[in-house]
Order: C-alpha cells, then sequence, then structure tokens
C-alpha cells in the first residue's frame, strides 16, 4: 500500500495499484505549477486510490482545455492532474509519496523546453515531446 500526502499533512492518501510509466516532465506548464524545473509524475488507476483525509482541501485548476492540477488549498502543494477524457487516470506527483516504494522514472519528456539553468545528468532517455506510445 502507498501512503501520500499533502506539505501540511491535510490531504492524505493511499493506493493500492500499480504505476504506470513514471516520467519527468520538463514542459513549461509542469514548471510553473510545480515552482521547479521538472515534475515526476506516475499514471495511475483512480478506481484503486483513496483520500484518507482532507478531501475537501484539494482544488482543481484547468490548466489546458480538459486537463485538471490538483493541489491542497491549505499549503498549495500539488498532488495530480487528470485529463476529463480519461476519469480512470491520475497522474500522482511522486513527491505526495510518504512511504518509501520501488519505483523509478523512465524517461524525460518535453526535454525541448529545458532552459539552460535545469540540469539533466542520467542516462534515461529524452524525448521532445511525449514519451512513445502514450496517448
Amino acid at each position: 500500500m502507498i501512503h501520500g500526502s499533502c506539505l501540511c499533512g491535510g490531504v492524505q492518501y493511499d493506493y493500492a495499484g500499480e504505476f504506470g510509466t513514471i516520467t519527468v516532465c520538463h514542459c513549461s506548464d509542469c514548471r510553473k505549477a510545480q515552482g521547479t524545473s521538472t515534475v515526476v509524475a506516475a499514471p495511475v488507476n483512480a478506481a484503486q486510490f483513496r483520500w484518507r483525509k482532507g478531501s475537501e482541501l484539494i482544488a482543481e485548476y484547468e490548466s489546458s482545455p480538459g486537463k485538471k492540477r490538483a493541489f491542497c488549498r491549505r499549503c498549495g502543494a500539488p498532488l495530480y492532474s487528470r485529463r476529463d477524457d480519461a476519469p480512470e487516470v491520475l497522474r500522482l506527483r511522486m513527491g505526495t509519496i510518504d512511504n518509501a516504494v520501488d519505483a523509478t522514472p523512465v524517461a524525460h519528456i518535453f526535454t525541448a523546453n529545458v532552459p539552460a539553468w535545469a540540469a539533466m545528468d542520467d542516462e534515461l532517455p529524452r524525448y521532445d515531446g511525449q514519451e512513445p506510445g502514450r496517448g
């Protein structure tokens, strides 16, 4: 079981499923939403995701048509993103996970947007846009 929370602890969740393809995103939207050079996210099955506490603290912002980014209203911590056309999937922000998990990113995406000050110091594959096969 995976346990996670926001910065203030007001929002807490459990996830009982597997991760999809974990990526490191460098798009300008993620940089602005996270306030850092990257976001590490993984698709998860929404049906296996459960809010343990604080679901009333979650706010969603529609950052582009049909795409919502969720965060805690109290501390501002980003939690997940989702698309209206894929309600069965949440793209979980891996930084919210509280317990140790055996999961690693497999690629950098939207690398055409990497600013000069953001280092990529690993050997993961790099894609100018989304990773191949992602719908």
